[in-house]
């Protein structure tokens, strides 16, 4: 966050460079958000760093 309190997104580098499959996540200490970057104000959802962590340990197999 910043000291605003804003999240500060981040795109993934393996979303499409064309646009179309977008991921952005924010980190806090206690949470890692993810939503659509085509749809900043759509659905988000959050994850303990723990199970994010253990998300991307699984995706990268």
């Amino acid at each position: 966050m910043n000291t605003t309190g804003e999240l500060n997104w981040f795109r993934s580098s393996y979303s499409g460079s064309e646009g179309d499959d977008c991921v952005e996540v924010a980190r806090t200490p206690r949470a890692v958000h993810v939503r659509d970057s085509k749809d900043i104000d759509g659905p988000r959802f959050a994850v303990s760093p723990s199970a994010w962590a253990g998300f991307l340990g699984y995706a990268a197999r």
